[in-house]
C-alpha cells in the first residue's frame, strides 16, 4: 500500500513544539536536545493565530519564519499547522458573531479554545485567509511532510448563526416542510411546523430535559448531523485552499478516537491520512486503547493512520494524572504501530511554564535537561525506530471479522427516552470487541458504507437504527455465507428515528428468524440468568422477550415471568447464519460464545490466548509483522507458529520456538515470506 508521503522513510518520531512560548535563546538548546532524543518531526504553529495576525489587516510571520528556518537547518521534518484552533482576542471583540453559544443557551465570551462558531462568516473569512497566507509563504519548504488543519475540532454551538444555517440544511435535506414534519413525527405534542423559520435548535431551551435526553429524538439527531457537517465544512474550506497551493502535501487534522460529537466516518473521506490523539484514562484497559486505534484505522478504510499526539508521561486534565510507568510509553507507542500507525508522536516537546498544560508531560521537562527518566525512554525508543526503518510503513491489517459502528446510531440510542439510562452504545461495542481482542482475532471496525464481502463474521451490537438499505446489505452478506451477530434493542428505528412498525427487530426479522415482543430494562443490581453449553451466565441491563420464527433457541431465561423464553438464537439464512443475543452478559460469556462462532466461521486467532499478551499483525510488500505486546509486570513466553526474525532484537526464530516478551515489553517478529 502507498505511503501517505514519499518524503517519509521511517516511522516519524516527534510531535508538538511551541517555541513561540519561549524566548529565542532557548530554541537552539531545544534543537540540540530534540536531536539527541532522536526526534525527526515537529508539529509547528498549532496555536499561533494571535501572533500571526495581531489585527484585522496586519500579519506578522517574522517569528514563524525564524522557527521554520531553524528547524529546517537542524534537519527536522515538519507537520505544519494552520493555527486556526483558537481565534485572536481582537476578533472576538470586533466580531462577536464568532463566539459560540452553549447547550444551555449561555453566550460565550473570549477564552479557552474551540470557541469559534462553525457557521460564523467571520471565522470562515479569516481562517481561510490565514491558511492561504501560510501555505503561500512556506510552500517551497521541502521538509513539510503534512498539513495539520486547526487542532482537535470539536464541540457544538447553539447560536443564531447556527439556527439559521440549520434551517437551510433542513430545507436542502427535506425539500418540503411536509416531509420534515413526517420525518420528525411532529404530530406528537402538537409540534407541527408551518414555516421553516419556526424551527428552533434542540437544546435545554427547547426540546431537551437533560443534556443527553431529548423529547424529539429526530430533531436532536438531525442537529448532531448538522453540527458535525458544519464543523467539517470549516476543515474542508482550509483543505481546499491548502490543496490548491500545495497539491502534493497530504492534509490531516487530529481526531480523538471515540469522540461522540463528530461523525469521523464522514470526516475521514476528506482526509489524506487519518491522524488522532491517544489519551486514555487511567482506568482504560489495553483492549479499550486498541479499540480506539482500530476505530481510527477503520474510519480511514483500513489504511495506516498517524498517532499525532500522546503524552510521554502524564496528562494534565484527568482527575488523577498518573505517570506512565517505566516502559509503558514504549509499549503504548508500539501498540499504536501494531494497530496501524505509521508515526509515534507526542504532545509536547517542551513543557510550557503557565496555564493549564504546564503540568502536562513533555520530552524536555521544566528542568531543561537530558537527565530525566522520560527523556531517556524517549531517546531509547527513537533509536529503535531508526533501526526499524521503513519496514512496516504502509502495512495493513488483514481481518476476517468486523464490528459495525455508526455515529447516527450512537446519537439516537443515547438521546432516547428509554429503555435504560445505563445503555451506552460504546460499552456494548466494547463487550464484543474485547472478546475478539482476547482471542487474538484481528478485526476491522466498519461503518454503513463499507463493503462486507471480505468478511466471514459481522457483529453489530445494538443496531437500533437500521438505515434504509442496510438490512439488504446484511441480508446479502448472510445469504452468501457470512455469519451475522446482533443484540437486544436492534432493528427498532429507521434513519429518521421513526419506529419500524410490524414487530421488532423490524427489517432484520426474517434474517434473524425471531419476533421480539417486549423489552425489560433491569436496574443496575438486578440479574436474570441463562445457561450456555452447560455454564450459567448473567442476563443484565436489557432482556428482550422474543419468540422464534424459525430460529434455533440455544439458551433461555431462567427466572421471572419470561423464563424459558429465548436468550440466544441462531437462524440459518441462505448459506449463512444470524445470531441474536437478547441481553447483556459477562466478559466470560462473550469470549465463550464468540470463540465458538469464530470456529464455526473458520476464523483463527493469531496465537493461543494468554492473559496480558496482546497480539496483532500487519502486512505489506516487505512481509508480515507479528506484534507481541506484554501488558503485564512479568515475563511472558509464547510459541511461534512460523519461522521469523525479531526486528527489535535481531534474533532468528524457527517455527515452534518460544519468544520471550519482558514485562511491559514488545517483540516484532517479521515472519518468513510466502507463508500464511
Amino acid at each position: 500500500m502507498a505511503r501517505y508521503s514519499n518524503k517519509v522513510q521511517k516511522i516519524v518520531y516527534g510531535g508538538d513544539y511551541n517555541p513561540e512560548q519561549w524566548p529565542e535563546e532557548i530554541w537552539e538548546e531545544d534543537m540540540r536536545l530534540l536531536k539527541e532524543a532522536n526526534v525527526d518531526i515537529l508539529t509547528l504553529n498549532v496555536f499561533s493565530w494571535a501572533t500571526l495576525q495581531p489585527s484585522e489587516e496586519e500579519y506578522n510571520f517574522s517569528k514563524l519564519d525564524k522557527i521554520m528556518k531553524m528547524v529546517k537547518e537542524n534537519g527536522f521534518q515538519v507537520c505544519l499547522a494552520t493555527s486556526t484552533g483558537a481565534h485572536p482576542a481582537w476578533m472576538a471583540k470586533k466580531y462577536p458573531d464568532i463566539l459560540r453559544t452553549e447547550f444551555n443557551g449561555m453566550e460565550r465570551k473570549f477564552g479557552g479554545r474551540h470557541n469559534s462558531c462553525p457557521n460564523s462568516p467571520t471565522y470562515e473569512k479569516y481562517s481561510v485567509r490565514l491558511a492561504a497566507k501560510i501555505a503561500e509563504r512556506y510552500k517551497d519548504y521541502d521538509n513539510i511532510v503534512a498539513w495539520h488543519i486547526s487542532n482537535e475540532f470539536g464541540g457544538e454551538c447553539y447560536c443564531e448563526n447556527c439556527e439559521k444555517a440549520f434551517r437551510v440544511w433542513l430545507k436542502k435535506k427535506y425539500k418540503t416542510i411536509e416531509n420534515l414534519n413526517y420525518a420528525w413525527n411532529t404530530a406528537f405534542w402538537g409540534h407541527t411546523f408551518y414555516e421553516w423559520d419556526e424551527i428552533v435548535l434542540p437544546n435545554l431551551l427547547s426540546e431537551h430535559f437533560e443534556q443527553n435526553r431529548s423529547q424529539f429524538q429526530g430533531i436532536t439527531v438531525d442537529y448532531k448531523r448538522f453540527n458535525s457537517e458544519s464543523i467539517l465544512k470549516c476543515y474542508q474550506r482550509e483543505y481546499e485552499v491548502l490543496k490548491s497551493i500545495t497539491p502534493d502535501i497530504p492534509i490531516t487534522t487530529n481526531l480523538m478516537g471515540f469522540y461522540k460529537e463528530l461523525d469521523y466516518k464522514m470526516w475521514a473521506k476528506y482526509m489524506d491520512v487519518v491522524s488522532w490523539d491517544n489519551y486514555p484514562s487511567n482506568q482504560d484497559t489495553p483492549a479499550q486503547i486498541a479499540m480506539s486505534h482500530d476505530l481510527m484505522r477503520g474510519v480511514g478504510g483500513g489504511k495506516p493512520f498517524l498517532l499525532m499526539e500522546q503524552t510521554p508521561s502524564a496528562t494534565n486534565w484527568q482527575p488523577y494524572n498518573a505517570l506512565k510507568r517505566p516502559g509503558v510509553m514504549r509499549l503504548w507507542s508500539y501498540q499504536a504501530v501494531a494497530h496501524g500507525s505509521d508515526s509515534v508522536m507526542f504532545f509536547q516537546m517542551r513543557r510550557t511554564i503557565g496555564a493549564c498544560e504546564k503540568l502536562h508531560g513533555a520530552i524536555i521537562d521544566h528542568a531543561g535537561t537530558n537527565e530525566t527518566r522520560v527523556f531517556r525512554e524517549v531517546k531509547e525508543l527513537g533509536e529503535e525506530l531508526k533501526t526499524l526503518g521503513d519496514q512496516t510503513l504502509g502495512s495493513v491489517t488483514e481481518a476476517e471479522a468486523a464490528v459495525y459502528f455508526d455515529w447516527d446510531n450512537w446519537w439516537a440510542i443515547e438521546c432516547s427516552a428509554g429503555p435504560s439510562c445505563d445503555l451506552k452504545y460504546k460499552d456494548e461495542i466494547y463487550n464484543y470487541y474485547q472478546a475478539l481482542y482476547h482471542l487474538n482475532v484481528p478485526l476491522d471496525i466498519v461503518g454503513p458504507e463499507d463493503d462486507l464481502s471480505k468478511y466471514k463474521l459481522l457483529i453489530a451490537p445494538v443496531l437500533y437504527m437500521t438505515k434504509t438499505g442496510y438490512d439488504e446489505k446484511i441480508r446479502t452478506f448472510v445469504e452468501n455465507g457470512g455469519t451475522f451477530v446482533t443484540t437486544f434493542f436492534s432493528g427498532i428505528a429507521d434513519e429518521h428515528d421513526l419506529i419500524i412498525i410490524g414487530g421488532y427487530p423490524g427489517r432484520l426479522r426474517d434474517i434473524l428468524g425471531i419476533w421480539v415482543e417486549e423489552c425489560d430494562a433491569l436496574p443496575p443490581q438486578a440479574e436474570n440468568h441463562f445457561t450456555y453449553q452447560g455454564k450459567q451466565y448473567p442476563a443484565r441491563l436489557i432482556c428482550d422477550i422474543s419468540h422464534s420464527e424459525g430460529a434455533e433457541t440455544l439458551s433461555v431465561y431462567e427466572e421471572d415471568f419470561y423464563a424459558q423464553m429465548p436468550v440466544i438464537t441462531k437462524n440459518q439464512f441462505g448459506k449463512g447464519h444470524a445470531y441474536y443475543i437478547a441481553t447483556r452478559s459477562s466478559e466470560e460469556f462473550y469470549q465463550h460464545f464468540l470463540g465458538n462462532v469464530c470456529k464455526e466461521c473458520g476464523i483463527e486467532g493469531l496465537l493461543a490466548p494468554q492473559e496480558g499478551l496482546e497480539v496483532a499483525m500487519r502486512e505489506n510488500e516487505n512481509g508480515r509483522f507479528l506484534f507481541l505486546l506484554n501488558h503485564t509486570d512479568r515475563m511472558l513466553q509464547t510459541e511461534l507458529p512460523e519461522a521469523g526474525r525479531g526486528l527489535l532484537e535481531s534474533k532468528e526464530y524457527a517455527a515452534g520456538d518460544m519468544a520471550e516478551i519482558p514485562a511491559k515489553g514488545v517483540q516484532i517478529i517479521k515472519l518468513e515470506k510466502g507463508q500464511g
